[in-house]
């Protein structure tokens, strides 16, 4: 019997690992396609700042505004961008939630060992007094 519980437990546990997994996969896309976000916000902000941001300020300064404010309206389009890529990342971290189904299934595991009452061990064959040497003959 002692048996049959432990290998019944040990099915539960793997079952509860397995939906856990499960759950957790799908948290772990949506982290993924968080980092994504950040990854294309640092490289528009790396890469791109420095070549477009030259061409469209002195494009901004032929039309006769000063050099100055043509760099920083160039600087300023790019943290708006940056900004915008920044709350579609945290929108998408905070659909990240945990594994629900797993930590209920847990916790009514844990409750139903805390409930579970043992069984009483059979009785043993009572030991014969004496000094333990005697010789079994019919």
């Amino acid at each position: 019997m002692f048996a049959s519980a432990t290998a019944d437990l040990s099915a539960l546990v793997h079952d509860e690992i397995a939906l856990a997994k499960q759950e957790i996969k799908k948290d772990v896309v949506r982290g993924a396609s968080g980092g994504g976000a950040i990854a294309v916000a640092a490289v528009v902000l790396l890469a791109s700042v420095p070549m477009f941001s030259f061409a469209a300020a002195y494009g901004i300064h032929s039309t006769g505004l000063g050099l100055v404010w043509c760099f920083l309206i160039m600087g300023g389009v790019y943290v708006v961008i940056a900004t915008i890529l920044g709350l579609m990342a945290y929108r998408w971290f905070k659909k990240v939630s945990p594994p629900e189904r797993t930590i209920a299934g847990a916790k009514a595991t844990v409750d139903v060992l805390k409930n579970a009452k043992p069984h009483p061990a059979p009785a043993a064959p009572a030991i014969p007094s004496g000094d333990g040497h005697r010789a079994l003959t019919p």
